[in-house]
């Protein structure tokens, strides 16, 4: 396991105990160190917006990552089962360094990009999907990623329709009983819950 000196010599660690039992290194993260379980109760758990959303519950990253999923196959209806997964897991660093809002990724610019490439290379590998994924289907998730963003921050974080528009593109036009049901916040115990089941219906 990867480990720093403080500046009093003590040794600091950069490995994450999880649940499973599992010490994933951040330094060096295994894809034998990454379980599904625990990254979907992480995501869970995490907070999109910092926290800045209605509703009477967070809106979880494992929420987002199902509506970014929907949102795929909504904009390509043919997409297949390995980009399906790839948009499920594509925030799923995050159950181990949280969710950074972007203007502070911007301010930690090359540092945050290099630990959540790393991992997430190790869970691509532990599910089956290359490291980095071909560029054509990065572009196509991180589309319904911005589909996302805009729903999100126009109908939980506060954003005008011209605000978000202008910072994450256009509405992607989902129905109106998607678009309630994904967008209502959910419990932690139900988004886990969600994030496994959906994985399971992809991973296969």
């Amino acid at each position: 396991m990867s480990a720093r000196k403080t500046a009093h010599g003590a040794e600091s660690r950069a490995w994450q105990r999880m649940l499973s039992g599992r010490r994933l290194d951040l330094l060096d993260p295994s894809p034998l160190d990454v379980e599904i379980a625990d990254i979907a109760h992480g995501l869970a758990r995490v907070a999109r917006w910092n926290g800045q959303t209605t509703g009477a519950h967070i809106f979880s990253v494992a929420q987002h990552t199902l509506l970014v999923e929907t949102v795929l196959r909504h904009e390509m209806p043919n997409v297949d089962q390995r980009m399906r997964l790839a948009a499920l897991l594509h925030d799923a660093p995050e159950y181990v360094i949280g969710d950074m809002i972007s203007p502070f990724k911007a301010v930690l610019a090359g540092n945050y990009k290099a630990v959540e490439m790393r991992l997430l290379g190790a869970i691509h590998i532990r599910f089956g999907l290359p490291p980095v994924l071909p560029e054509e289907i990065t572009q196509a998730i991180k589309a319904a990623d911005r589909g996302a963003a805009y729903l999100e921050a126009t109908e939980l974080a506060g954003f005008s329709a011209a605000e978000a528009k202008r910072l994450f593109g256009k509405d992607p036009g989902l129905s109106d009983g998607v678009r309630r049901d994904y967008l209502t916040p959910w419990t932690a115990a139900r988004a886990e819950k969600q994030f496994l089941e959906r994985f399971g219906a992809v991973f296969a």
